[in-house]
């Protein structure tokens, strides 16, 4: 008996053959919202924005390579959109040569296509809380705990998650109609056979790509730093635009490997001929996939060198910190003496050596600084009286801590820098200081720079002559006046003698001391006598609190933040928890989106070109000569982008160290030593995985 479908039936039944191209479009957005559900979930978490210091560079970083995700998320998506569509047309071909019209097929096609986009794009925002939440999870379990590491979310995160899926669905419903306006019903019927090849160009472009690449990249990270000096203008955010070579010169590089690739092929021309002719067969899909996946590879590395950028400077400041123990703290407070130091380290069985100390004075000192022009970007430079809190020894002061003579001349002073001479908190423009009780001032001129890593702390540190010290500082009040004090430990230290004198130096302070090192008691007289309200004293500053002793807020911006080495050294991964592993998530999130990304391209090899493969079977190829066609169109689709995005990533990174201070410190080298370990783990990575997609490949095909 002969059945008979109707054409509701029959459109049932065309869908249904073509559900693996369903699945695959549903995967590809289900993980493209699952990440940038992921990602905005925990950028926008108040456990990362309460530690980020707004507008410093961690909070740019994290910013720059969410953006450079969501680009490959969305160039990923719209991929894995046209290649659905691709083979959606051969069923609006058939039902079309059946007689179907496009307002009968339209209500169908919008309907799964919005079913299937929504579906997948909602369940990947869902997805993407528990996802970070895991991984969080595990970081907590596997390296570190902190009160700090609770992870909490904020429900804005969510407008980027729908924006996200409202692209998504826009553009899946505008190539449906772009898809039903065609005309010609044997260009739909072919249309997932159709090659994609890109315009070719001559071996030129791969080289000219590469300086592209360079030259976006130098010009975007020195631009702000011209506006800076020639306009003298804060750099506005569409400065970025400067950047722009450096895709121009990706999407070259790509083309050149797709069309001519980077071997000579005059000696064996036929060598590769199959998977170098797919690829450039279908070379619009391949080159968009590789850039995307390059975009995601350099976003992974720019974010775990984030770790060794940070941990190896800190370590070795640590190991070469001069004294086991420094610190420093206000004249009016009741601070345990060396007795009671000694008498706690006896409890633990230390004995205290080298024990200096010595006095300090608080003073207001005059400093060219940065008047910003209203309802604009551009600022002056001009002298400001009283624009800063300064700490002042004496000669004789900074030859007790230090043991190094300074001759400084009646009239001048001396600023203290730390040995490599990187310290943001020098000033060498003062032209007088100033007495917060009296207001006597003192005229001064600069002298010249001292070298001392404990003494170049964020408020600034100068030395006066002994008579000029003495004249300042009369009539200064306890509040304006403190002590330095260093010593070492007579052999091994213990961390509970440290913990605990911790504990018992910080509780020693009272509240007026409850303070960030940024909160300037000299800048907030001068603005309340000007009649203004001092920033400090509104909700912008990052407040710290005594009742928080272990947070990341305390432990980095307290006034008065002692430095012991063994502290420092045991507690500096719980003190940084929580920027730590936002950039080891960010790097985790890219990486597996590239790898996701890459997979993908290899199964469309298998999807798209299964035919290819028969024939040649027909024609007698061997199971190795398959093999090897097949790693070989994987391996471009894994190495290339690899290679150019962890290659690029890493040379702006030494970009980026060096244009901070002219030149390449000892850590930072030791950094770079360290990256450069991570980069080869990730290829290790990348390569397992591109075994796997290889194995899994040659299964689909039979070989």
């Amino acid at each position: 008996m002969t059945h008979v479908m109707n054409m509701k039936q029959m459109e049932q039944k065309l869908q249904k053959a073509d559900r693996k191209q369903s699945l695959l479009y549903l995967f590809c957005n289900f993980m493209a919202l699952m990440i940038i559900s992921a990602y905005s979930a925990l950028m926008f978490s108040p456990t990362v924005q309460t530690i980020f210091p707004e507008g410093g560079d961690s909070a740019k970083q994290m910013y720059m390579i969410f953006v450079m995700t969501l680009i490959g998320c969305v160039v990923f998506t719209i991929y894995a959109l046209g290649l659905f569509f691709r083979h959606k047309s051969g069923q609006l071909g058939i039902l079309m040569a059946l007689g179907a019209s496009r307002r009968r097929l339209a209500p169908g096609l919008f309907r799964e296509v919005l079913v299937l986009s929504s579906t997948s794009a909602v369940a990947g925002i869902v997805a993407g809380f528990p996802f970070v939440w895991i991984i969080w999870q595990g970081f907590r379990l596997i390296l570190v705990d902190s009160s700090e590491m609770v992870l909490s979310f904020d429900l804005k995160c969510l407008f980027v998650s729908v924006l996200f899926f409202l692209l998504v669905v826009g553009f899946a419903c505008l190539m449906a109609w772009r898809y039903l306006r065609k005309t010609n019903i044997m260009e739909v019927i072919r249309e997932e056979h159709i090659n994609e090849p890109v315009k070719e160009l001559g071996r030129w472009c791969g080289p000219v790509g590469l300086v592209l690449i360079l030259i976006g990249a130098v010009m975007g990270y020195g631009t702000p730093f011209l506006c800076d000096e020639w306009f003298h203008m804060y750099p506005p955010s569409w400065l970025s635009i400067f950047y722009a070579p450096v895709l121009v010169g990706l999407y070259m590089v790509m083309l050149h490997t797709v069309v001519h690739g980077w071997r000579s092929h005059r000696k064996n021309p036929y060598k590769n001929i199959v998977s170098r002719s797919m690829m450039k067969f279908q070379g619009r899909q391949t080159v968009n996939n590789l850039i995307v996946v390059t975009l995601l590879i350099a976003g992974a590395c720019f974010g775990i060198f984030y770790l060794p950028a940070n941990g190896v400077s800190a370590m070795v400041r640590y190991a070469n910190q001069a004294y086991d123990y420094f610190y420093h703290y206000r004249a009016d407070q009741n601070v345990p003496d060396q007795e009671a130091v000694e008498a706690l380290a006896g409890k633990y069985g230390l004995a205290l050596k080298d024990w200096n100390e010595c006095e300090y004075i608080t003073l207001g000192m005059g400093q060219v600084s940065i008047i910003q022009e209203e309802d604009s970007n551009h600022y002056t430079k001009e002298y400001v009286v009283m624009n800063k809190e300064e700490k002042v020894l004496s000669e004789d002061a900074y030859r007790v801590l230090t043991g190094q003579d300074a001759d400084v001349e009646p009239g001048t002073y001396m600023n203290i820098t730390d040995t490599d001479e990187t310290s943001l908190y020098t000033n060498n423009n003062a032209r007088e200081f100033t007495n917060m009780v009296t207001r006597k001032q003192l005229d001064t001129e600069f002298a010249g720079y001292l070298h001392n890593n404990l003494l170049s702390d964020q408020v600034g540190c100068s030395v006066l002559s002994n008579e000029d010290y003495a004249l300042i500082s009369e009539g200064l009040t306890d509040d304006w006046k403190g002590r330095f004090v260093q010593f070492n430990i007579d052999g091994k230290d213990n961390y509970q003698f440290a913990n605990e004198f911790y504990y018992l130096f910080v509780n020693s302070f009272d509240k007026s001391c409850e303070l960030p090192y940024y909160y300037d008691r000299v800048q907030k007289i001068r603005d309340n006598e000007a009649g203004e309200v001092y920033w400090g004293d509104t909700e912008d500053m990052t407040e710290v609190s005594f009742e928080k002793l272990d947070s990341f807020s305390f432990r980095v911006f307290w006034v008065y933040q002692p430095q012991f080495r063994i502290l420092s050294q045991n507690d500096f991964l719980r003190s940084v928890a929580v920027l730590f592993m936002m950039f080891l998530f960010i790097c985790i999130v890219c990486m597996l989106t590239a790898l996701v990304v890459c997979y993908t391209r290899c199964q469309t090899i298998a999807l798209n070109n299964s035919y290819i493969f028969d024939d040649l079977k027909k024609l007698g190829a061997s199971p190795e000569f398959l093999s090897k066609e097949v790693r070989s169109q994987c391996k471009n689709v894994f190495k290339v982008p690899t290679i150019i995005g962890m290659t690029a990533i890493y040379m702006f990174f030494i970009m980026i160290l060096y244009a901070n201070d002219g030149r390449m410190l000892w850590a930072e080298m030791l950094a770079l030593l360290v990256c450069l370990g991570i980069l080869g783990l990730l290829a290790v990575i990348v390569y397992a995985v591109y075994r796997v997609s290889v194995k899994t490949i040659k299964r689909q095909l039979g070989i």
